[in-house]
């Protein structure tokens, strides 16, 4: 069922055993971001990029966080190549990266996620609603990036891999993509730390559901 926004300093109770799960959604283009770089003395370091192309990049990511257990990474791509393709996730792409992601950790699941309209379509809400028993979403307050970690592996991936690279084609850019969700995927450490940035912590009170509080 879909459930409330969350409030700051308010609490949220999770199922039972289950795992709190933030998505959210990127795209990066052919132009790299830039970030602060060296170079001598008296001469700005220079990096040069294509001019144009309408390759494209988007991710939707899923950060998992569970008290005593190793903080999980689940992530899909989509190349954009030219015009006329999508440039955003249908509603199965995020119903199937949902279950698989349910698949892989076997207990229920609270979702957290904005209102994107993909979200909030009658056949998502209509899987949302067949699947009560093991999913539970719950919708952020509109414009608070802020309260999602996973705003803070975008900003990992736009600082590390692809920051300041001559980015040949989509392909080599999905390549570096692909690396640095890898690196966030082997390094939980990386996550808790995304969870910190949010202000928001994850504690289990005794025989108590898990509750995410701000």
């Amino acid at each position: 069922m879909a459930g409330a926004g969350v409030g700051a300093g308010k609490k949220i109770a999770a199922v039972t055993g289950g795992w709190v799960v933030f998505e959210d959604e990127a795209g990066q283009t052919l132009r790299p971001p830039r970030v602060t770089s060296g170079g001598r003395r008296g001469r700005s370091p220079v990096v040069r990029v294509r001019g144009g192309g309408s390759g494209r990049v988007s991710i939707a990511g899923l950060a998992c966080y569970r008290p005593g257990q190793v903080t999980r990474w689940f992530y899909r791509l989509r190349e954009h190549r030219g015009r006329g393709e999508p440039m955003g996730f249908g509603w199965t792409e995020y119903r199937d990266l949902v279950v698989a992601a349910h698949r892989r950790l076997g207990r229920p699941l609270v979702l957290v996620w904005d209102n994107l309209g993909t979200h909030r379509c009658a056949q998502m809400l209509a899987f949302i609603a067949a699947n009560s028993r093991w999913l539970t979403v719950i919708r952020l307050p509109s414009y608070s990036p802020e309260l999602n970690p996973v705003e803070g592996v975008w900003s990992l991936l736009k600082r590390g891999e692809i920051a300041n690279r001559v980015l040949v084609d989509v392909d080599h850019l999905t390549g570096l993509v692909r690396r640095g969700m890898g690196r966030v995927g082997r390094c939980p450490d990386l996550l808790e730390g995304c969870l910190a940035g949010t202000g928001l912590t994850l504690t289990p009170p005794h025989d108590q559901p898990a509750d995410l509080a701000h």
